[in-house]
């Protein structure tokens, strides 16, 4: 099977989810980047008709994930005629048929939404049978409605909002979605409304999420006159989200996306949809674990909402016994992180937050282990991975890895609410420094 646009947000994660039930998987996107285990990447841009045929040639069923959305103007018409050229590349292919996700919504009045239909439709054109999911918000790290929210929700404990944020809506994990995905290869091809187990709104979903997250409970005061296209401006003064995609997803939030004929999916699947409470649990927990996964070889800088800094050094490869052994020396001393001072001062003003962060060495340095104010992820012989425990400010990590003559630290930070942006943003000048040092200390260029 094929997956087009293997490199989006929901791409990826079926990607990974198909190659991981032992699916023959073949990943396209133009970039034709890393992908897990199991596929196959295949760089293509699916308004070359030819190029998209050759490349689902021995495919039986395409996922079609494709948007064009952060082009910006046109791209109702660009997608329109990406679809017709997909499905006549399919047909051409032989593919038994193509799996879609729409939009939820009766008669939308927004592009985006309008749009989504459209596609839907014309991906069928060339005679494919075509599997049609309508979704509404996905909840998920990385999706840009999910990250819309998350930096409302988390960096604004008051908010003066357009009454589109009273409108019904019915998100989804992206858990269930993917189920959803997978199961489409065995149901009859037509239209299914998809959403999870609440239908709720846009105001309830950021009250939700402060709840989730620990966060204090946010304020919202409606403005009944504050139209879309003015509310998009502000969240792009809050969000550093993609303002093309994001004004397109703000300008379909005046219509209901409900799903208002539920019989045809649940006769045709066995997917139990979570709540809103608990989807955003799992979206925030799965996160946690890819960062905790990934963390050595993660790009610096903010993505979906996570700040990341890395230090690599170049040491003698000789040294690889003694990193091990410092890394391994970790616990119950401020000075291993150096600075020692510094490190108590923050342990202490800690304590006006309602941490308690103490030193503390482990037994054995062991995944599951406690050590000072972390916990282990991951311990091997050059290779440490911690996560943060019981961090007023947020969640974070510090990893290590020393290998072919280089030693990486990476430290990643979630922070929470606004006194953990704060706590990071005030930081920021400490940290280049002591990050740095931290990182020379490991490898012994600096005691």
């Amino acid at each position: 099977m094929a997956v087009a646009g293997a490199s989006g947000f929901v791409g990826k994660a079926l990607t990974a989810r198909l190659a991981a039930a032992d699916h023959t998987v073949v990943a396209l996107s133009r970039s034709g980047g890393a992908v897990p285990d199991g596929a196959t990447a295949i760089a293509v841009d699916v308004s070359d008709e030819a190029a998209t045929a050759h490349a689902l040639a021995g495919v039986d069923a395409a996922y079609y994930l494709v948007h064009s959305m952060a082009a910006g103007a046109g791209f109702r018409e660009h997608d329109l005629e990406l679809a017709r050229t997909f499905g006549r590349a399919a047909a051409t292919a032989g593919v038994s048929r193509i799996v879609y996700v729409g939009a939820l919504g009766e008669s939308p009045s927004s592009a985006h939404l309008a749009s989504r239909h459209e596609v839907g439709a014309a991906l069928g054109e060339a005679g494919v049978p075509v599997v049609e999911l309508r979704a509404a918000v996905v909840f998920g790290a990385g999706g840009i409605s999910f990250e819309m929210l998350r930096y409302l929700a988390e960096r604004l404990p008051f908010m003066v909002c357009p009454r589109w944020v009273r409108t019904a809506i019915q998100p989804i994990a992206l858990a269930d979605l993917l189920a959803y995905l997978e199961q489409s290869l065995a149901v009859a091809p037509g239209i299914y409304e998809i959403g999870g187990a609440d239908a709720t709104t846009y105001e309830e979903m950021i009250l939700e999420y402060a709840r989730v997250r620990g966060l204090r409970r946010r304020r919202i005061v409606n403005i009944p006159w504050l139209t879309p296209r003015l509310s998009s401006y502000w969240v792009d003064l809050v969000t550093p989200v993609d303002r093309s995609v994001s004004h397109a997803l703000i300008e379909s939030l005046v219509t209901q996306v409900v799903v208002t004929r539920p019989e045809a999916t649940a006769a045709a699947f066995s997917v139990e949809p979570m709540s809103v409470a608990d989807a955003l649990r799992a979206a925030l927990d799965e996160q946690a674990e890819s960062i905790t996964s990934g963390l050595l070889d993660r790009a610096p800088g903010l993505a979906d909402g996570v700040y990341t800094v890395k230090v690599d050094i170049a040491v003698p490869v000789e040294t690889a016994d003694s990193i091990a052994r410092e890394l391994a020396a970790i616990g119950g001393s401020y000075r291993w992180y150096g600075a020692a001072p510094g490190w108590a001062l923050r342990v202490a003003l800690g304590r006006a937050f309602g941490e308690r962060l103490v030193l503390r060495r482990a037994t054995e340095l062991a995944e599951g282990a406690s050590v000072d104010w972390w916990q282990v992820a991951r311990a091997e012989p050059g290779h440490l991975v911690l996560r943060s425990d019981g961090w007023f400010s947020g969640d974070a990590w510090l990893g290590y890895r020393a290998e072919a003559g280089r030693l990486r630290q990476v430290a990643a930070f979630r922070p929470k609410g606004v006194p953990g942006f704060l706590y990071w943003k005030l930081l920021v000048p400490v940290h280049r420094v002591a990050f740095t040092s931290m990182a020379r200390r490991r490898a012994g260029l600096r005691r």
